[in-house]
């Protein structure tokens, strides 16, 4: 089993930045790859970003490319989601998720309790 806990949520102005964090524990010498969700009121789960924990292989959304980084630091097996230049439109839960292997979309067998990211208009 993998445990994964969020933090970094919170309220920002239009314009602003966050970082996301998501510390795993448990079988972590298990995960390959990492990944952040969201999803806002209303709407389906949306892929954010993701990371491959040996290579360090990163992808991101189109929608947040040139503003979302999303780095690992290996050591403290903890994921970082780095949000600059955020929009209304970003405000969403955020979701840690931890996988083996598969599709980069889907398969992803753990998650996190979600952390609130709000953008006011």
């Amino acid at each position: 089993q993998v445990q994964l806990v969020e933090s970094g949520g919170g309220l920002v102005q239009a314009g602003g930045s966050l970082r996301l964090s998501c510390a795993a524990s448990g079988r972590t010498d298990s995960i390959y790859r990492m990944g952040w969700f969201r999803q806002a009121p209303g709407k389906g789960r949306e892929f954010v970003a993701a990371i491959t924990m040996s290579g360090g292989s990163t992808y991101h959304a189109d929608s947040v490319k040139g503003r979302f980084t999303i780095s690992r630091d290996n050591a403290k097996n903890t994921v970082y989601l780095q949000m600059n230049s955020l929009k209304t439109e970003d405000t969403a839960v955020y979701y840690c998720a931890a996988g083996s292997g598969g599709s980069l979309y889907a398969s992803y067998a753990y998650w996190g309790q979600g952390t609130q990211v709000t953008v006011p208009s």
